[in-house]
């Protein structure tokens, strides 16, 4: 309801959003819905549209009011969602990518997401068939809610230094959980707080006096018929957070709490009933399936973040105008000079083209389990997002503008399922045991005979054999050859993992004296897979081509022809970012460097016919964007006024008199 009547017969001074949009879209030199088709598929596209229609005319799923919300009032707006969500599943026998996308558009994180995010997958790669009957069936059939207790007060990174504690009971067969310090609490686990009757406890097992490291075990922590903690168990939420309000994140202390020997899951590793003694993984990284797992959801859901934040912003900038520009003045129709439209200010273009060519969805098998594309893409999405929202100047940090909840959703990504600096750690020891392997093996023909399906091995290989590449540019146009842009980013990582080897290896650097170098090499190889997937996708394909997409994308020569032109642009852009590197390994001199700048402002230019149309092709639907700023008709002032009179605080009248102890005149006619 509004609370404000706002007189109907005013409009936006002309040129109209509306007009500006069609304008825009006029200009398009490719066909949306083709570009739609290659970056979704038709049925993705169909099983999309499907779902949101049933979302779009369920009332329980209605946004209209989440902005007003505060927290208790969010939460239990999330808790109704998720049990209707539960409710459709069961009706419509929605399978994974059905229950994802649905999720997806509804975009509420709510207090069942941990359940199917984490405890469901986590019984089912890691529990034997007897665990999967106990609890894997009940889970699927929400009898019961778990989630997923990992990270500790005290330790987040540091899985091996959790401080929980499961002890090995051999004459009642029985662990005992226990939290020995303050630090142990479980702290941050979704879906904790109020929800959860299981969880998934990672805890240090000790048996025999042995300690054998962290291992999940079932814990059914609350009554099934009360919903209240069982004994020995402290739970509870942890309070207002950054973002993410709608989900209840716990904390968790035991005192001394017995289960079952049979609640450690134990496909891979157990404990013998009686002896107590211990049988190891085959594979002491088998466990780590849950949490790649989970790394891989992450890296594909950054397409969808990165085109919500430009769908949001370009759209915005085309209809947003400020300023006459007295070289080059805008005309309307009737002749008259009008303020210059944000999107042709070349900064504006700078500042967001790049976002809008950083969709993957085209690209090759990205091996999305890596820790360092974790770390690289949910980076590029968050550091994305804000400029976006900035480049919407003052109403980008309204919430009308579609950013503030967004962004905060989504920058947990950058820490949960392991921080993104740490993570670079793995990535790095990898490529530098790559390296020293093909540096020190005799027979390196056997490394070549690989290097076609490891592109890490490629480039390393490629280095080894000429450490004194160039670029040998000598017009801006060069820079958009597919092959010295690969060699570029090729010869750049392999110079960084060299110079990182000989520190560590002759100059006796410690580990932690070369973590800057370390963050360096996984994002220069991390970077580097990137612009050889986007680069393998837009190149010419063995006939005949079987997918889709791809298939739609190389069929439409005007299609491939501005998709060239995004690709070449979120290199090149990527590449004049680290042009500090660049110079480092000595690809690139001072010229050459110019005339990169130059190829990355003719792209702009190249671009700017087509902003609009391109995240138009991203066919995020208004239900998902809910901004002001982003609408597809353009009608982004109406829309901002209209909501603001629906504030609640409009609908308070006020005691203004500081010697009245009266605060609200009429208090019980609107809830704050």
């Amino acid at each position: 309801m509004s609370y404000i009547k706002i007189p109907s017969h005013l409009v936006p001074s002309d040129p109209q959003g509306s007009d500006l949009l069609a304008l825009e879209r006029e200009k398009a030199t490719f066909n949306v819905k083709e570009l739609t088709l290659a970056l979704y598929g038709s049925k993705e596209l169909e099983k999309d549209n499907r779902i949101l229609k049933i979302l779009e005319n369920d009332p329980v799923f209605d946004k209209s009011n989440l902005y007003f919300m505060g927290r208790t009032e969010l939460f239990e707006n999330a808790l109704r969602k998720d049990k209707r969500l539960v409710q459709l599943i069961k009706e419509h026998k929605w399978n994974m990518e059905e229950i994802q996308a649905a999720v997806s558009f509804i975009d509420l994180p709510g207090p069942y997401g941990l359940h199917r995010g984490m405890f469901i997958p986590t019984i089912f790669g890691q529990g034997t068939e007897e665990q999967k009957k106990k609890f894997l069936i009940p889970a699927l059939k929400y009898e019961i809610i778990g989630c997923y207790a990992q990270t500790e007060l005290g330790h987040g990174s540091n899985v091996q230094g959790l401080e929980t504690t499961a002890t090995y009971i051999p004459e009642t067969d029985e662990f005992e959980i226990n939290s020995p310090y303050l630090t142990a609490s479980k702290w941050w686990i979704g879906g904790l707080g109020r929800t959860a009757n299981h969880a998934i406890v990672m805890a240090q097992l000790k048996s025999n006096g042995k300690d054998y490291g962290p291992h999940p075990f079932i814990i059914q922590i609350r009554g099934l018929e009360t919903h209240q903690p069982l004994p020995g168990i402290t739970v509870g939420d942890i309070g207002p957070k950054f973002g993410y309000n709608a989900t209840d994140n716990g904390f968790m202390l035991f005192d001394h709490v017995r289960i079952p020997r049979f609640n450690m899951l134990s496909k891979f590793s157990q404990i013998k009933k009686g002896t107590g003694e211990y049988i190891s993984p085959p594979n002491d990284k088998l466990s780590y399936g849950t949490m790649v797992f989970i790394r891989a959801m992450i890296v594909t859901s950054v397409r969808t973040s990165l085109a919500r934040a430009a769908t949001i912003a370009i759209r915005y900038s085309a209809v947003r105008r400020q300023f006459v520009d007295k070289d080059q003045p805008k005309k309307s129709k009737d002749g008259r000079i009008v303020e210059t439209s944000v999107l042709d200010y070349t900064m504006q273009q700078y500042r967001l083209f790049p976002s809008s060519s950083g969709d993957f969805s085209l690209l090759a098998d990205l091996h999305a389990s890596s820790s360092g594309l974790k770390s690289l893409t949910t980076t590029m999405a968050v550091d994305s997002i804000e400029e976006c929202r900035r480049a919407c100047g003052g109403h980008g940090y309204s919430n009308f503008g579609g950013f503030v909840t967004f962004y905060q959703n989504y920058l947990p990504n950058i820490t949960w399922e392991g921080d993104n600096y740490i993570l670079t750690h793995q990535t790095t020891r990898y490529l530098l045991k790559t390296f020293r392997e093909v540096v020190s093996n005799k027979n390196p023909e056997i490394y070549a005979s690989q290097s076609k399906k490891n592109p890490t091995l490629t480039y390393i290989l490629d280095y080894i054999n000429n450490p004194n590449q160039v670029c040998n540019a000598t017009t801006s146009l060069d820079f958009k050859n597919n092959e010295l842009q690969l060699r570029a980013f090729g010869h750049r990582a392999a110079y960084l993992i060299a110079n990182a080897v000989d520190q560590i290896d002759n100059q006796n650097k410690s580990w932690n004296s070369m973590l800057i170098e370390v963050n360096r090499i996984s994002r220069a190889h991390c970077q580097y897979l990137l612009v050889k997937n986007f680069i393998t996708a837009i190149q010419e394909q063995p006939q005949p081509i079987t997918d889709e997409k791809l298939r739609i994308l190389h069929s439409s020569p005007a299609l491939k022809k501005v998709m060239e032109s995004v690709c070449n642009l979120f290199v090149l852009h990527t590449m004049e970012k680290e042009i500090g590197e660049f110079f480092e390994c000595r690809f690139i001199t001072d010229s050459e460097a110019k005339l990169l700048r130059t190829q990355v402002y003719d792209l702009l230019q190249e671009i700017r016919p087509n902003a609009v149309s391109l995240v138009d092709a991203f066919n995020i639907p208004e239900f998902v964007l809910q901004s002001a700023l982003g609408r597809y008709d353009g009608k982004v002032y109406e829309t901002m006024i209209d909501w603001a009179s629906k504030e609640p605080l409009n609908g308070i009248t006020l005691d203004v008199n500081p010697n009245s102890e009266v605060l609200f005149r009429n208090k019980n006619k609107a809830k704050l």
